[in-house]
């Protein structure tokens, strides 16, 4: 093995990823005097946050009567009962509190007449605990949200001194001496050296895994790097099986359409030029949940109704709205179908599909962001944040524009409880030095592996795999076939080819990094969605299409092995509240 002269940093908090979740802890941390690090393998403005486009849920009621009690009951019937609701009232209750920070911190919102901030409707959002017909609850910036959100956070981080480490890649998490987590190994892309961060609590803010799959919405980066040091590190990844598909992906490209089209009046036609979702959704139309619209567009397209020579998408029509409209409150996605669709929105509809979107499931953690074994233990100097995350308050379907929310509210949650923990001196910021050998022994082998299967190779196996067999809808035979395939895909990674064996700015090395992590998060996904007989939210069977209460009201905590094995086991989904301000919202059947 090559010798690497490491460098050493030391720091009170490290975190990994610089979106919204990343940005949103490290600014809390500093601004509490702690010295934090926050490392990136991109700028911080290009994280994938930028690409959030519709909005961040909260009941402010600028636009009429709301409650946050009503946006938890939406989120607890949105994640079809397997969110925690004890997280859940926790996010909804400081939404509007994180809202009110964000607009203080400079985000340029959208304004009402009366210069309040504006606010749109969005799938699944109601007033009166369902009863009121659509809640006007996701604040806006225009179309573009997630890109205000990310150079807000960015400036307010830059204020208040947090260390940035940019095009950095974290390889592997480093034990800490007495147990638990105490550093990371990293590459600096531009130098090739390798750098050691040392840390009393590491946070992961590492984003989604949407790139193990053929189409996403996800940028290429989005390789859930978290997710995988965490499994390789021995630990469990949860509900892995439920990935949500975006109804409106621009046909083609992946590239998306936010739900806010819908919100503003745009409608789905079908080649009949039929607004279908009047089947499907009787009262929430267009405006139903996502796995409900994605699961209707699919259906259409397999009962022969699809659109194209290929019948193979249907149509988004915004044609009938003011163009001013569109021009002042999607202008992005003017643009965006002008450039991915070749279409003039004002004259003719976006061809759309259902896409990969968004991951459910993730590292487990409780409502501080501390992540958690098992056996819901809190596992020492560890925490995770975002969509890397699974706190659970997105359950088995997340509804738009609870993700921003998700990240600066656990952002923010994180910061909070890390500082209470410091105060405490307890942790260490020593390391295992055996765990950080490992670490440098399995760049090495990686960066000089000499197998006979590219990186791009394997990936697109990988990525054709999970799109064939764990899609919109998913049966046993497919799943069975999909899990065998995925388990040789896996094992396939040892005879991986890096060709290039230098150090300085090796695409091909970093790509094939992040491909050891997509593949332990599809190998779990997979395997979950196999086990898991029944339908909930995302996760769609043909074979069990019902919700099964009694025997999968449960979370599936996913450990897969290195030589591809696969556990999964089962905890209790928290039907329970913080406070006696809401009540627990019992089961029902799902119905928009």
């Amino acid at each position: 093995m090559q010798s690497y002269k490491i460098q050493e940093h030391e720091y009170d908090v490290v975190v990994i990823g610089a979106g919204g979740a990343g940005l949103r802890a490290s600014l809390g941390m500093a601004s509490k005097g702690i010295k934090t690090a926050c490392i990136s393998k991109v700028f911080p403005t290009r994280s994938h946050t930028v690409a959030a486009q519709g909005g961040i849920s909260a009941a402010l009621g600028n636009m009429s009567d709301d409650s946050w009690q009503w946006h938890m009951y939406d989120t607890v019937k949105g994640s079809d009962w397997l969110g925690d609701q004890d997280a859940i009232e926790y996010m909804c209750k400081n939404a509007i509190d994180a809202v009110v920070e964000l607009e203080h911190f400079g985000l340029p919102f959208s304004r009402t007449k009366d210069g309040k901030i504006y606010q749109r409707p969005f799938g699944g959002m109601t007033k009166n605990f369902g009863e009121g017909g659509p809640a006007q609850r996701t604040c806006a910036a225009a179309d573009r949200t997630g890109h205000a959100m990310l150079h807000t956070l960015y400036q307010q981080c830059l204020k208040h001194d947090v260390e940035f480490f940019v095009e950095y890649f974290s390889t592997d998490l480093i034990q800490g001496k007495n147990g638990g987590f105490s550093g990371c190994l990293a590459l600096d892309l531009a130098t090739g050296e390798l750098h050691l961060f040392k840390a009393k609590i590491i946070v992961l803010a590492t984003g989604g895994y949407g790139r193990a799959y053929f189409s996403a919405t996800s940028a290429h980066t989005c390789t859930g790097d978290g997710g995988g040091m965490v499994a390789r590190s021995g630990l469990c990844l949860e509900d892995m099986e439920f990935v949500q598909f975006h109804p409106t992906g621009i046909y083609g490209s992946g590239c998306l359409i936010t739900e806010g089209v819908r919100g503003e009046g745009g409608y789905l036609v079908n080649s009949n030029g039929e607004r279908f979702m009047e089947r499907y959704a009787p009262s929430a139309k267009d405006l139903a949940s996502r796995d409900v619209v994605s699961r209707s567009m699919t259906i259409e397209i397999n009962e022969g109704r699809g659109c194209g020579k290929d019948k193979d998408h249907v149509l988004l029509r915004l044609d009938h709205l003011d163009a001013d409209v569109i021009h002042s409150r999607l202008p992005g996605i003017a643009e965006s179908a002008k450039i991915f669709a070749g279409v003039d929105v004002t004259k003719e509809p976006i061809p759309v599909l259902p896409t990969v979107h968004y991951n459910m499931g993730g590292i487990p953690t409780n409502y501080h962001g501390q992540v958690t074994n098992e056996k819901c233990e809190i596992v020492a100097g560890l925490m995770a944040i975002g969509e890397a995350a699974c706190v659970s308050v997105h359950g088995a379907n997340r509804l738009g524009s609870n993700s921003l929310l998700d990240l600066v509210v656990f952002g923010r949650a994180a910061a909070i409880c890390a500082s209470e923990i410091l105060a405490k001196g307890e942790l260490s910021s020593e390391i295992n030095k055996s765990s950080l050998e490992l670490a440098i022994a399995r760049f090495d082998k990686i960066r000089h592996s000499n197998g006979d299967i590219t990186t791009a190779e394997l990936r697109l196996q990988m990525q054709k795999t999970m799109q064939q067999h764990a899609a919109v809808f998913r049966d046993e035979k497919t799943l069975s076939d999909g899990c065998v395939k995925m388990r040789d895909i896996f094992k396939s990674f040892a005879n991986i080819k890096t060709t290039d064996k230098s150090l300085i700015w090796n695409s091909d090395l970093i790509e094939t990094f992040e491909l050891s992590n997509l593949l332990y998060q599809a190998l779990a996904t997979i395997n979950g969605a196999l086990l898991r007989k029944e339908s909930r939210g995302a996760h769609a069977r043909e074979d069990f299409p019902d919700r099964d209460d009694k025997n999968f009201m449960k979370h599936s905590m996913i450990k897969v092995e290195s030589n591809g094995e696969v556990d999964v086991k089962y905890k209790d989904v928290h039907l329970f509240t913080l406070t006696d301000e809401c009540e627990v919202i019992e089961p029902k059947k799902r119905v928009y």
